[in-house]
């Protein structure tokens, strides 16, 4: 009997053996995973069994109308999660192979709205049998476990050098006014006139770390610390904030990269283009190492490259010195 345990806790653990570990740490509750697994509960079970079995020890504490994971459990999830996640990656980015050529990449809902969209369909007429999947979420997700090939991230060089990011362009920050809220408001010539007009901006832009974005740190760089707007407003997004301005409700410090289309068209005035502010923060492209070396990644990156080049030269923006071999 202990060769017999001892050769069956040295074998490889069946995968789904850890499917059904995954479903019911998940639910804690081995009813739901099966439904989710279109299992029956005693087959769930009996997977869970054979699992704990193999292991050499209890993965759940069983109570009468649920379960909990033992530390050994805990142990196992940490690993498991992961691990399954880079299977799936895998198996659908060798779906993706076989059939049409894609592009998945993940931006923050601001970014994608405001200056990805509207370059797109320059690309997409390009290569009319490429298909692109944008997942827009403020949330970083990790392209080593995922089925995204891409991600357009926001941040200083520090945070983004290790991650073999290339810079696409920085940022500075300035007021922005609709054409016809600057001909019909109070005049706008210098910050002591921004106390006449609603001051727009994030909810959350006084957290620490938002607080470049903040009017109030504008007004004290150029020496107006207790000015006030006639009333402020609050969003959660700066597409949001931008369309605001757009519809003449009030002055928006807005981030240059995004809307410097708007300021091009006139559809936004920049009244005090002296006063822009610079911003610690910049732009960047990181690609997930298991998708670099697909061609119609390269060339989606390529075309980036060149969006990236032209906004830094509609921006006027000087990179970082210690930046500058990551550009081209």
């Amino acid at each position: 009997m202990l060769h017999s345990q001892t050769h069956l806790r040295s074998r490889p653990i069946s995968a789904g053996q850890l499917r059904a570990f995954d479903a019911v740490a998940r639910h804690l509750n081995f009813r739901a995973a099966s439904e989710e697994l279109a299992l029956t509960q005693s087959a769930v079970s009996r997977q869970i069994q054979a699992l704990e079995e193999e292991v050499g020890l209890s993965l759940f504490h069983r109570h009468t109308r649920s379960v909990e994971l033992t530390g050994a459990g805990g142990i196992l999830l940490r690993a498991v999660i992961p691990s399954l996640e880079r299977i799936d990656g895998a198996v659908r980015q060798i779906r993706q192979s076989a059939g049409r050529k894609s592009v998945a990449l993940t931006t923050f809902a601001s970014f994608a709205s405001m200056w990805l969209i509207p370059r797109l369909e320059g690309f997409q007429r390009d290569n009319p049998d490429m298909d692109i999947r944008i997942d827009a979420s403020d949330s970083t997700v990790d392209l080593e476990t995922s089925d995204l090939d891409i991600a357009l991230r926001y941040g200083p060089a520090s945070r983004m050098g290790s991650a073999g990011a290339i810079r696409l362009f920085g940022e500075q920050l300035t007021p922005v006014i609709s054409p016809w809220l600057l001909k019909s408001g109070p005049r706008l010539k210098k910050p002591e006139d921004l106390a006449q007009f609603a001051l727009i901006e994030a909810g959350d832009s006084h957290a620490a770390h938002m607080e470049w974005l903040t009017w109030r740190r504008w007004l004290e760089v150029h020496g107006t610390p207790k000015l006030e707007g006639k009333r402020w407003l609050y969003f959660n997004y700066a597409y949001q904030m931008v369309q605001a301005a757009l519809t003449g409700q009030g002055i928006v410090l807005a981030r240059l990269p995004l809307i410097a289309e708007s300021l091009a068209s006139g559809d936004l005035i920049e009244p005090l283009p002296h006063l822009r502010l610079d911003s610690p923060m910049a732009y960047w492209l990181v690609v997930g190492p298991r998708s670099a070396g697909r061609p119609e990644i390269k060339a989606f990156c390529d075309w980036l490259l060149v969006q990236g080049a032209l906004t830094r030269e509609a921006i006027g923006d000087v990179p970082d010195p210690d930046t500058v071999d990551n550009i081209d």
